[in-house]
C-alpha cells in the first residue's frame, strides 16, 4: 500500500540517486523493525539447489548491492537468497554519470554502471559484518568479476583474485562473465576463452576447498544474447569443470522491445519487462539440453508471481529479481513465493539439509 507513493516520489529523482537514497533510508527501516510492516509476510518453500537449502527459491540478484553492505536490510523482506556484488580485485568508480535510466513504459532499466565498487577487501569486510539474514536462514551468494582496466587476456587472474578473498565469506559464488557494460567481458564466454577461465577457477577452488575445509559451489552468470546453438556448448564447458549452477541471465543489448521509448538508444544493459521473454527463452534451452545436470537459477524480467512461475516452468529452480523489485516494490517477493506454491513448485520440497556455513 505505502509502496505507490514512495515510488513516485524516487521516480521524481535520477535513478542513481534515487537507489542510493532508498538503501540508506533502507538501513533505518531495518535496525527499527520497520521493515515488517512494509512488505507482506514471506511463508518458507524450501529448495534444494547447489548442495544448499534455501529457505524460499526467490533470490535478490547481483547489482542492488554491489558492496555487500546492506544485505541485512535487504533480507529483511523475505528472500530466500542475496547475491551482492559485483565485487572487483579493486575498487574501480565505474563509468561516468549518468549511467542508469528508466524506462517506465516498457517497466525497464538501461544500465551501464560498470562494476562501480570499493574493492573486494572493503566487500568481504561487510559480508562479516552482517549475520542477521544468514542466521534467519538466507543464503549469501557473492558476485566477482574483473576491473576494467585489467586486459581481457588477463582477466583469469582477476577472477581467482577475487575467488580467494571471499571464498571463506561466501554460500556460493557467481562468475560475472556477461555484464555489456565492461568492456570485451563477453568474450569470454567464447569456449576457448570460457574452457581457461573455468579450468583456471577449478583449480583454485579445489586449492581453496583443502585450505577452507568446505566446498563453495560456483554458478556463472551468463547473456540473454548468446546465439542458440552457443548455449548448449557453453553449458558443457560448465558441466565439464564441476560448475554448480548457471544463472540465466544477464542484462540484454538489445532494443527490439523499446524502439521510440525515451532513454531506449542509451547504451548499457537493458532489464525489467522487455527481457522476460528473451531471458525465459535462454532457461528452457538450457533446461532442455542440461536434463537436470545443473541447477538454472532465472532471471530477467520478472515483475509479477506469473512470471516467477514461469521461469520455474521454464526449467529454473530458482529465480531472481532486480527491476520488478525497483518498480513493484517488496510485496514482489512474497508474491512470488506464493505465485510458486500455488502452482505446485516442482522444484520446491520440505527437506532438514543443513546449509554449509561461511568460515568465521
Amino acid at each position: 500500500m505505502l509502496y505507490p507513493l514512495a515510488r513516485s516520489v524516487l521516480f521524481a529523482l535520477d535513478p542513481e540517486v534515487a537507489h542510493e537514497l532508498t538503501l540508506s533510508k533502507l538501513e533505518h527501516a531495518a535496525a527499527f523493525g520497520l521493515t515488517r510492516l512494509i512488505a507482506r509476510r514471506v511463508h518458507d518453500l524450501p529448495v534444494q539447489a547447489m548442495g544448499l537449502t534455501f529457505r524460499n527459491p526467490v533470490g535478490l540478484a547481483a547489482g542492488m548491492d554491489k558492496n555487500a553492505a546492506h544485505i541485512d536490510a535487504l533480507g529483511s523482506f523475505g528472500f530466500g537468497h542475496i547475491e551482492a556484488g559485483t565485487v572487483t580485485p579493486r575498487p574501480q568508480p565505474g563509468n561516468p554519470k549518468p549511467r542508469l535510466f528508466r524506462l517506465v513504459p516498457a517497466q525497464g532499466l538501461i544500465n551501464r554502471m560498470g562494476f562501480n565498487n570499493d574493492g573486494v577487501e572493503r566487500f568481504v569486510a561487510n559480508v562479516r559484518a552482517q549475520q542477521r539474514f544468514r542466521k534467519s536462514g538466507g543464503i549469501v551468494g557473492l558476485n566477482i568479476g574483473k576491473n576494467a582496466t585489467t586486459p581481457i587476456e588477463r582477466a583469469v587472474d582477476d577472477y581467482v583474485a577475487c575467488l580467494r578473498v571471499v571464498y571463506g565469506h561466501a554460500d556460493y559464488i557467481a562468475v560475472n562473465i556477461s555484464s555489456p557494460n565492461t568492456k570485451d567481458l563477453r568474450a569470454l564466454q567464447g569456449e576457448r576463452e570460457l574452457v581457461g577461465l573455468m579450468r583456471a577457477l577449478a583449480d583454485e577452488r579445489r586449492r581453496l576447498e583443502d585450505k577452507h575445509g568446505r566446498r563453495v559451489p560456483l554458478a556463472v552468470k551468463i547473456a540473454p544474447d548468446l546465439d542458440n546453438a552457443a548455449i548448449a556448448p557453453l553449458a558443457d564447458v560448465l558441466v565439464a569443470h564441476g560448475v554448480d549452477g548457471v544463472i540465466a541471465t544477464n542484462t540484454t543489448s538489445a532494443r527490439d522491445k523499446v524502439q521510440g521509448l525515451a532513454h531506449a538508444d542509451e547504451a548499457g544493459g537493458l532489464s525489467g519487462a522487455p527481457l522476460r521473454e528473451r531471458a525465459t527463452n535462454v532457461v528452457h534451452r538450457l533446461a532442455q539440453h542440461l536434463k537436470g545436470t545443473l541447477p538454472i537459477i532465472g532471471v530477467g524480467g520478472i515483475m509479477s508471481g506469473t512470471d516467477a512461475v514461469e521461469k520455474i516452468q521454464a526449467g529454473a529452480t530458482l529465480v531472481q529479481i532486480y527491476t520488478g523489485f525497483i518498480y513493484s516494490g517488496a510485496d514482489l517477493v512474497g508474491n512470488c513465493v506464493e505465485a510458486m506454491r500455488a502452482a505446485g513448485n516442482p522444484m520446491a520440497a520440505s527437506t532438514g539439509r543443513s546449509r554449509a556455513s561461511p568460515d568465521p
